[in-house]
């Protein structure tokens, strides 16, 4: 039982799985702010814009009668899409795409900046076959040839 534990420990304490902890409680604020910043922001101007629609209140009563808004069919126990309320979840799940769209491409583009630097810096090119060997080589490990 003491070995389980001291491997459960080993496990939990490994890098990736901290740092995966760490960007699921992250990703999850975030989550939060971008709902704040669809549902408070983004939507309120564009339903203006659109003569004065709040999104969030926009469904469907399956029921066939009328309801003055989403919270009275609710509260009535009417079934209702809620076709609103996934433009505004649509909208969210964009932002958060491009976010992290973005967030990984600069990622991307940093890595393979600093790799190419370290390569240039630590490699130097064949006379001979072209190939590249590093700086200290002085046979070419791929023609043989002399440096």
């Amino acid at each position: 039982m003491r070995k389980l534990m001291n491997e459960f420990k080993e496990f939990v304490m490994r890098g990736s799985v901290v740092d995966l902890a760490v960007g699921f409680i992250v990703g999850a604020a975030f989550s939060g702010i971008v709902t704040s910043l669809v549902n408070d922001i983004l939507m309120p101007p564009f339903g203006l814009l659109l003569g004065k629609v709040d999104f969030s209140s926009l469904f469907i009563s399956l029921s066939g009668q009328h309801y003055p808004s989403l919270a009275a069919a609710k509260a009535a126990g009417a079934a209702t899409i809620n076709y609103g309320l996934f433009i505004n979840g649509l909208i969210n799940f964009v932002i958060v795409a491009l976010v992290l769209f973005l967030v990984i491409h600069s990622m991307s583009q940093l890595r393979r900046k600093k790799e190419a630097a370290l390569a240039e810096a630590t490699t130097k090119g064949c006379p001979f076959c072209y190939t590249d060997i590093p700086l200290k080589a002085t046979r070419c490990p791929n023609c043989t040839s002399m440096l």
